[in-house]
């Protein structure tokens, strides 16, 4: 190894690359997204609802299976339920997920947008 130190550079710098990396580009919101946000919107509304009806006929059931012994098929039907509904907590999750973000990309497009701006 050598203790010599390479010589200085002089002149400009050289120039960057045409491959260069940059941050992305935001695409643009088209109709056909705002549509599928609103979709999208909806669809964990529509969970929501179910799960909540789902609940409480499971609590309807437990209580029509002990009021009396010749129903007590209503309390494997409330398990039933109760296994959809934990089935169904991580669909909720996701969709309410997916809806927020969509929805969020869809106002602050709107909002670039009408401001003349677009955004980077």
């Amino acid at each position: 190894m050598s203790d010599q130190q390479p010589p200085p550079h002089w002149g400009p710098p050289p120039a960057a690359p045409r491959w260069a990396y940059g941050p992305p580009r935001a695409r643009e919101v088209t109709a056909s997204y705002r549509r599928w946000a609103v979709a999208v919107t909806w669809a964990a509304v529509v969970v929501a609802v179910l799960m909540a009806f789902a609940l409480v006929m499971s609590v309807v059931f437990l209580v029509w299976a002990d009021r009396d012994t010749r129903d007590a098929a209503y309390g494997y039907l409330a398990l039933v339920l109760w296994v959809a509904i934990a089935a169904g907590v991580p669909v909720l999750i996701a969709v309410t997920i997916a809806a927020r973000n969509m929805r969020r990309r869809v106002r602050e497009w709107s909002e670039w947008s009408t401001a003349g701006n677009t955004p980077s």
